[in-house]
């Protein structure tokens, strides 16, 4: 099997796992039991919080643990609540998960440019004085395009000046959606300029279902959910021990290895487009169904490689490459399971039959240059394969 969908999800790594299983059968308490072994539990659990939180440049009380992304960003939205005319600025390449929280307020979405990359200009001009909340992810799911968040959080300080200036008390906050970004880029909460901070640990070797949000001092959240007061009383309910367990290894995994993982994902990416462009094309208009790199490499989570080939149906390469036991995606796993076309393509003004000839391929820990060499010839067969199908069609 060659996996190339690390974006969509990445295997818990050994050591996590080795970390967590002692939770699930020895060490089983309840962290908030008030017997000895229960109250190790709860120190290691806190231990783990630390752990995460140092790993951003934070203190583990500033994190709450979650369920993962979707609850992060979810919870981070309640910062909002502040009128019931306050307004949210979103991206609109973002998640599905912030498009979906950001309806349940009065919101606007920021255009980005043909890479991906934020129109400041078009958000400073929607950048009212009733906007409280701004989020942009630091790297998108789709194009792996990184935002320049240390920019934007200083002119919001500015904006914020401003309206002091003025005497406008309304709040103005940054969030991010970190998701992908945590296992690529060296994450610190100071110099990205941040206020909360969505964390996931299934994107960077640890277990599905467990999230954090990184949350700054003097914000006011409201609970999604209320019961016995655990995460400060915005995240009630036992906490999953094993889980931060695992994340907090795989955290610790990732952050001392990222230069090392960087530079090999990079030079995996580097060989792989450099085999993907010179895909022999058979086709009524060659011109037109060159491969599109989407993206700009400068701007690029250095394990991203999403490409177009106009003209195709990526499903089909998709279902063709499956038999060779090569797996990767459309884009976002989310949008794929609902057979709907990709808002993030769309917004960088791709055509719909551009839109359905790309295919997102993201690296990660279980690749290696053999593997690379290996998919970049049958991805590149079964494209050309496509291309002359469709050529005696016309």
């Amino acid at each position: 099997m060659i996996y190339l969908d690390h974006a969509a999800a990445t295997p818990v790594s050994p050591n996590a796992l080795r970390a967590m299983l002692p939770y699930f059968s020895e060490d089983f308490f309840n962290p908030s039991a008030p017997y000895l072994p229960a109250k190790r539990v709860r120190e290691a659990y806190e231990a783990a919080k630390n752990d995460i939180a140092h790993a951003i440049g934070a203190k583990g009380t500033d994190l709450v643990i979650t369920a993962g992304a979707t609850e992060s960003i979810n919870l981070a939205f309640t910062a909002a609540s502040y009128t019931s005319r306050s307004k949210i600025l979103a991206l609109v390449t973002e998640h599905a998960a912030v498009l979906e929280a950001a309806k349940n307020y009065p919101h606007e979405l920021v255009k980005v440019d043909k890479n991906g990359l934020i129109d400041i200009d078009d958000f400073r001009k929607k950048l009212s004085n009733e906007v409280v909340l701004v989020s942009i992810s630091l790297a998108n799911n789709e194009l792996g395009t990184i935002q320049p968040l240390a920019e934007i959080s200083e002119l919001l300080r500015a904006v914020r000046q401003e309206r002091l200036r003025q005497g406008i008390a309304t709040p103005l906050y940054l969030h991010s959606d970190a998701s992908q970004a945590l296992n690529l880029l060296d994450i610190n909460v100071a110099r990205l300029g941040v206020d909360l901070l969505t964390l996931n640990a299934a994107k960077c070797g640890g277990p599905k279902g467990v999230g954090a949000l990184y949350l700054a001092h003097g914000i006011t959240l409201h609970p999604l959910a209320v019961g016995g007061g655990q995460e400060r009383g915005l995240r009630s309910g036992t906490e999953n021990v094993p889980g931060v367990i695992g994340f907090a290894t795989a955290v610790k995994e990732t952050k001392a290895h990222l230069s090392g993982n960087r530079k090999k994902y990079q030079e995996m990416a580097s060989a792989l487009r450099q085999e993907l462009a010179h895909t022999s094309i058979v086709a009524h208009k060659p011109e037109k169904v060159k491969p599109i790199f989407l993206g700009n490499p400068k701007h690029q989570l250095v394990s991203f490689v999403p490409v177009c080939f106009p003209g195709l149906d990526a499903e089909r390469l998709i279902y063709k490459l499956e038999q060779e036991d090569i797996y990767l995606s459309t884009g976002a796993a989310c949008a794929a399971n609902k057979g709907s076309k990709s808002h993030v393509l769309a917004a960088i003004g791709l055509s719909d039959d551009e839109i359905a000839g790309s295919l997102r391929i993201s690296l990660g820990a279980t690749n290696n240059p053999a593997q690379i060499r290996q998919s970049a010839s049958l991805i590149r067969a079964a494209v050309e394969q496509e291309y002359q199908r469709l050529a005696k069609r016309q």
